[in-house]
């Protein structure tokens, strides 16, 4: 079986990041994406999510990680609650 493959640009600092995820060795960054890929859900019982709501899920996590986020009352506040 062929695999294609294609050449990525990461900053070093993401790619010590994934050095540092590695079961062992010889995992490939490809696995270690892979693992990090299925971490955001495909869906709920209410069905499968867009790959866009996907990314907002992820974006959201990153952003939250990063002490960026708006509290519920601030939130009910700017919209008049």
């Amino acid at each position: 079986m062929f695999l294609a493959s294609t050449t990525i640009r990461l900053e070093t600092s993401t790619k010590k990041g994934l050095e540092s995820l590695k079961e062992h060795r010889r995992e490939t960054f490809d696995e270690v994406i892979e693992k990090l890929l299925a971490l955001v859900p495909e869906g709920d019982e209410e069905g499968k999510y867009s790959d866009e709501f996907r990314a907002g899920l992820l974006e959201a996590h990153f952003d939250a990680k990063q002490g960026q986020f708006v509290s519920l009352s601030k939130l009910k506040k700017d919209i008049g609650l």
